[in-house]
């Protein structure tokens, strides 16, 4: 019998990186629920020490980490290396946060005993990974369930599923049992036996809108299983009056291009007044058409490297072609220097005349400008989407500000920063198609684990009273 494999590609190259046979979904759920309880019942004293350890060895692989991202994911080494950092960080942060979200209370009632809330974990979580940070985004919902008590099986993307399996045995290495976080590598039918398997007590999903609706979708009917999705989002910067027009444009492009416009926060929509369109759109312009675009380990190092496949770079091109076609005007055209490889340059096109422009999430380097004339109207603009994930205002007054952080839907509001960068000391997530009111990062700690709320006496002490003949 053949065995079914998953083979990984590196974008940059187009050459095979790795590949592996698919895993057996009810092998690695059985083993994860017999290994649970003994975690489960350890001191959290022991699991943070365990997880420390696995920063520790972390630290060790550094650059070979870096490296295994760089060219799986063709992010630029120095941004790989930014990922791995967030990798270690995130262990500490997570140790605060279980400590400040799920402490434990008890109360002295006296005659009635104490009352008591402490946490118990979920059981089995399910974690499902995406391919722009194959690293950092599951990890944070990996060692936030450890911590909790949780065992783990993590399904990374099938674009980077040699970054998933390095980190999984990164954990082995620092003695957290292996079979308590194990990988399966498969492709959507594992992600779906995955989700929908008994033995899984929770579903914590990053990824596109369209699968984390199909998945709420599959458990709907089964109020079991915790569900925390974080799906992305069409993600408006509105740029208002200021004097630093060229500041104003660097955090445009960075909102824009980092990571090749391949981060749920990324800015999609630039909303600009009409007074200021030409100075920011040109500078913007300007800046983005000097942006380096290259493999990962090229010198001097590209600010972007390639989208993860060709089949990403074809729709994203296509979408430029229908927005040129539907009365868009373009303002930088995306290239593609290389039919075969999935290189593109930013692309920047003014889609003001569009009677109606798609509320989808565009994941690469295309930036869609509108312009209007007044804070209303902008803000209006930004809220027409399902989506509500990062949104940021460049320019304006303390009290624009205000009136913007209070109209504006979206989980992470900004004023004069970027819309991505996001600090993992925050809850991350968002409203509308862009999560299910359960955000990560720092709130991680809320879904990982369920408060119990106790009564307690050493020995039972009762008396009954009204309604009880003598």
């Amino acid at each position: 019998m053949a065995v079914h494999e998953l083979v990984s590609y590196e974008p940059a190259t187009g050459l095979e990186l790795w590949r592996g046979p698919h895993g057996d979904v009810d092998e690695i759920v059985a083993r994860a629920r017999r290994a649970w309880p003994q975690w489960a019942a350890l001191p959290l004293a022991n699991r943070i020490e365990l997880v420390r350890r696995f920063a520790n060895e972390v630290r060790k692989e550094q650059e070979a980490f870096a490296t295994l991202i760089a060219r799986e994911t063709g992010k630029p080494l120095w941004e790989a290396r930014t990922e791995v950092e967030s990798v270690i960080a995130k262990v500490e942060i997570s140790i605060r946060a279980y400590g400040e979200r799920t402490g434990q209370k008890r109360l002295d009632s006296g005659l009635q005993g104490s009352a008591a809330v402490r946490h118990k974990p979920h059981g089995v979580m399910a974690v499902l990974g995406p391919y722009n940070f194959p690293a950092h985004l599951p990890n944070g919902h990996i060692v936030p369930a450890l911590i909790a008590g949780n065992a783990v099986i993590l399904k990374p993307s099938e674009k980077t599923p040699a970054v998933g399996e390095m980190l999984l045995s990164l954990f082995a290495r620092a003695g957290i049992p292996a079979d308590l976080v194990q990988v399966l590598i498969g492709g959507p039918d594992e992600g779906k036996a995955l989700v929908a398997h008994d033995g899984i007590d929770g579903v914590l999903f990053t990824g596109s809108a369209q699968v984390g609706i199909a998945i709420n979708r599959k458990l709907a009917t089964d109020p079991r299983k915790i569900v925390a999705l974080e799906m992305g989002g069409n993600n408006a910067l509105v740029a208002w009056d200021t004097p630093k027009i060229h500041d104003a444009a660097a955090l445009i492009v960075q909102s824009a291009f980092t990571t090749a416009g391949q981060r749920c926060t990324a800015a999609r929509r630039l909303i600009v007044k009409s007074s200021l369109y030409d100075d920011v759109v040109g500078e913007v312009k300007r800046l983005a058409d000097r942006i380096i675009v290259g493999a990962p380990f090229d010198d001097p190092q590209p600010f972007m490297g390639p989208v993860i496949d060709n089949a990403t770079a074809d729709q994203l091109t296509e979408s430029f072609l229908y927005f040129l076609s539907h009365g868009g005007k373009p303002i930088s055209h995306i290239r593609r220097p290389d039919e075969n490889l999935p290189f593109l340059t930013p692309g920047i096109i003014d889609v003001t005349a569009l009677p109606q422009r798609p509320d989808v999430e565009l994941f690469g380097p295309l930036l869609q400008v509108i312009r209007v004339d007044d804070f209303d109207q902008a803000i209006a603009e930004a809220n027409t989407t399902r989506f509500g994930l990062s949104a940021s205002l460049v320019g304006g007054t303390p009290e624009q500000y205000n009136r913007f952080w209070a109209n504006v839907r979206a989980g992470i509001i900004n004023w004069n920063r970027p819309t991505n960068g996001a600090s993992s000391a925050a809850p991350f997530g968002g409203v509308g198609f862009s999560g299910n009111h359960r955000p990560a990062a720092y709130y991680a700690a809320d879904y990982c684990a369920y408060p119990v709320a106790s009564t307690e006496m050493e020995q039972p002490r009762a008396s009954v009273g009204v309604g009880f003949r003598s």
